[in-house]
């Protein structure tokens, strides 16, 4: 039987049990399985459908879009009796898409033509380029993000462990066993490609070469707070602490790396702090590294690091899911708390151990700074930074 996520249900009911309403938008990084859920509802349902993908088309043919829903009407006029639904792939290809789209659901509606539609597309860009825009009150979105441990393990097996290392990636999962050839599929097909589709063609980037440094920087210090002045003096290409702030924000929106912001009651002061590197999936910092699982095992403080980047990514796509859910970290002096999560107007402090417990001293200093609504220790003496990435963190509240 074939993993579901959970995501499918919830788009289902939507398609199968309501009448057309809106648009759905399934959108997320490349390669966690958006396909794969969508042909997944389209056997469930029971009325015909058709996927058209955007990929090989030219992005100035400005009547594909509207060619494929000619053939969704022709099909669905068939059996008149029952809806019809359109997927169409990576849509953000197309130029004007928001607009052309808009003519044709807003066609259906007026001619009372049954077409139910799914976009998908791999970047939070599209809804920010397009859908915000043309489509506003015409479309629901779900965001899919990396796969969690938990569901990791019960699709593939892995262990937590295998986890951290490999990371949430279902297309590359069945590699693992040759670690040289799942590097260069993370780089070549994953990471590369979303820079290069889901960014700079979607997106003007006046240096391309200074973004991608900036990623792979940012991802090999992942869980480390570095000020964007000290990263500009490692990068060989002129920029300014501005270029480099957006260019974060766009790795960002694609699921590929963030810049978590230092928790701060005053807004400006937390604008103005230097980011914490995150990255959304930790096969992203294996992929680029010269580690291997074995040889991170075998070092404790370095496997520290990626344990605490998995608990990150953890958070930061539950972030990405729920938008009540702000992902942030503490630092002042010598004191750092590794994540602070704000919910409803609450605060959580978080504190990764992977080794030994060590000193409990930053806990205490934010406690008695802020009052948070609760603080945790995830590790030894707390909860076992194993059944933290199986978490939701929601429940902590």
């Amino acid at each position: 039987m074939t993993f579901q996520r959970i995501e499918k249900n919830k788009l289902l009911i939507r398609l199968r049990d309501e009448p057309r309403r809106f648009i759905q938008v399934l959108y997320g990084p490349r390669q966690i399985g958006k396909t794969t859920l969508v042909r997944q509802i389209m056997s469930d349902l029971d009325y015909p459908s058709k996927l058209a993908a955007a990929d090989a088309v030219p992005a100035t043919d400005h009547m594909w879009i509207a060619q494929q829903w000619d053939l969704a009407r022709q099909q669905q006029a068939l059996q008149s009796d029952k809806p019809f639904l359109l997927v169409i792939d990576e849509v953000q290809k197309i130029h004007n898409w928001s607009e052309q789209i808009k003519a044709e659901w807003d066609k259906d509606s007026q001619e009372e033509i049954d077409i139910r539609l799914i976009l998908l597309g791999s970047s939070r860009l599209m809804l920010q380029q397009g859908l915000t825009e043309s489509l506003a009150g015409r479309f629901e979105a779900t965001y899919l993000g990396h796969w969690s441990l938990k569901e990791m393990k019960e699709a593939f097996g892995l262990s937590p462990e295998e986890y951290v290392w490999f990371g949430g990636y279902p297309g590359a999962i069945m590699l693992k066993d040759d670690e040289d050839r799942w590097k260069n599929y993370i780089r070549d097909s994953l990471l590369e490609t979303s820079i290069s589709k889901d960014i700079l063609m979607l997106t003007r980037v006046d240096k391309p070469a200074l973004m991608k440094r900036l990623f792979e920087l940012g991802s090999a210090y992942s869980g480390q707070v570095l000020s964007l002045t000290k990263i500009m003096g490692q990068l060989t290409e002129a920029g300014n602490t501005t270029t480099l702030a957006n260019y974060l924000d766009l790795l960002n929106d694609a699921g590929l790396l963030g810049g978590l912001e230092k928790f701060s009651p005053n807004m400006v002061r937390k604008r103005a702090s230097s980011p914490k590197f995150q990255v959304h999936n930790t096969a992203i910092m294996s992929g680029i590294s010269n580690e291997s699982l074995e040889s991170l095992l075998e070092e404790p403080k370095v496997w520290g690091r990626w344990v605490e980047s998995a608990v990150g990514a953890h958070l930061i796509n539950q972030a990405f899911k729920d938008k009540k859910l702000s992902l942030l970290y503490w630092k002042e002096g010598n004191d750092e708390v590794d994540f602070v999560v704000e919910y409803k107007k609450r605060v959580i402090g978080l504190e990764v151990k992977s080794g030994a417990v060590g000193k409990l001293s930053r806990l205490q200093a934010f406690r008695e700074k802020f009052k948070p609504h609760r603080t945790f220790l995830v590790g030894r003496g707390g909860i076992p930074w194993q059944e933290f990435l199986e978490m939701d963190v929601v429940d902590l509240f």
